[in-house]
């Protein structure tokens, strides 16, 4: 059975590697996705082409096209009036860039799919949790063309509320694709306690929430107001009647710069205090040690996290450090995906066959 596990995870070696490819794809998506958004590129493309879009214009004519087409939107007439057309192109390149890498990270992850389909190399269940993140993926092409869609007819921006679905979304199929990759490999449960597995699970939770807030923060450009710290407003908690003036009450925490910049900022002290307490319990509690240097490096990575969103804000979120805190928050992800996998009660590996099969077949 030794021998059969081994040429099993020669097989799949492949599959592994193409999923780290485009778990990295996506990191790199999402990073242009954050440039396209900080320099105000998103809605430079007013068309959704899926085909034919993908090449940029080639000639004199097409340029001035694309720019007449931008012309008639919102944000060019109240934004970017008077703008050249070297200045669109340098807005277009972005959104083109990002439209581009969303369309190669289909065809990086269909071809090869369905490839490993045709090789019989995966297990039922890999193919179900497979096929699930190939229609996450195409349902993330409509949201991107959705979001863009909400800024060209009476906004100067792309609503916050899609561009949150639109973050979200990507980093939802990166986690599954890091879950995927976690799964494949066999191994023991790390031995912890209960109480560590379920403060595991809340971080991942506030990780999840915490991003969700970011999205908002950036889409309403919250970032670039109240650029003061440890204080916000004048005070570290606002006066409620400035938290608290949208009716009805909840759509402050979605529309009100002052209200999402603050909720970001009080869920980044409660993620970090739980990562410091996570870390801690683990030492305490002697749990395995892969368990308490996950929790070591999950709370490092949180304080990171904290400190460049901190030099982010106060520095009027310069392009170079709003790309590393959102750079830092996809690893703050991946370390508390993989904090919680680690003590999860470990079922067969994805990438198991039925042995017993096999080895009747070998025998």
């Amino acid at each position: 059975m030794a021998a059969i596990s081994q040429i099993r995870d020669k097989e799949l070696r492949p599959v592994r590697v193409w999923l780290m490819v485009v778990a990295a794809m996506i990191v790199a998506m999402v990073m242009v996705g954050g440039a396209t958004r900080l320099t105000e590129s998103g809605l430079s493309i007013v068309e959704w082409k899926p085909v034919t879009g993908a090449l940029p214009p080639l000639t004199d004519a097409h340029w001035h096209d694309a720019f007449e087409a931008y012309k008639k939107i919102p944000q060019y007439r109240e934004v970017n009036r008077g703008m050249s057309l070297d200045e669109f192109k340098t807005i277009f390149w972005w959104e083109w860039s990002h439209r581009l890498l969303g369309r190669t990270i289909g065809m990086v992850f269909l071809f090869p799919f369905l490839f490993f389909l045709w090789r019989g190399v995966l297990t039922s269940e890999l193919k179900k949790r497979l096929w699930v993140i190939f229609g996450l993926g195409g349902l993330q092409g409509f949201v991107g063309w959705w979001m863009v869609a909400s800024g060209l007819t009476h906004r100067v921006e792309v609503s916050q509320y899609r561009l949150a679905v639109h973050l979200m979304l990507a980093l939802i199929i990166f986690a599954a694709i890091v879950w995927v990759l976690r799964r494949m490999k066999a191994g023991a449960t790390a031995a912890a306690t209960g109480r560590l597995r379920v403060t595991s699970w809340v971080l991942l939770g506030l990780t999840f929430l915490q991003l969700y807030f970011g999205a908002l923060v950036a889409g309403l450009r919250a970032g670039r107001v109240f650029n003061t710290w440890p204080d916000i407003d004048g005070a570290f908690i606002p006066a409620a009647s400035r938290l608290f003036f949208e009716d009805p009450w909840w759509r402050n925490m979605f529309d009100n710069a002052l209200t999402v910049q603050f909720q970001h900022r009080m869920t980044a002290y409660l993620l970090f205090a739980l990562a410091v307490w996570h870390a801690l319990d683990a030492i305490l509690a002697k749990a395995d040690r892969s368990v308490v240097n996950g929790a070591l490096w999950l709370a490092a990575s949180i304080a990171v996290q904290a400190m460049l969103g901190i030099l982010t804000l106060l520095h009027q979120v310069p392009i170079d450090l709003a790309l590393a805190h959102q750079a830092v928050a996809i690893v703050v992800l991946t370390l508390a995906l993989l904090q919680v996998e680690r003590m999860k009660v470990r079922d067969v590996p994805l990438a198991s066959r039925q042995l017993d099969l096999a080895e009747g077949r070998a025998a």
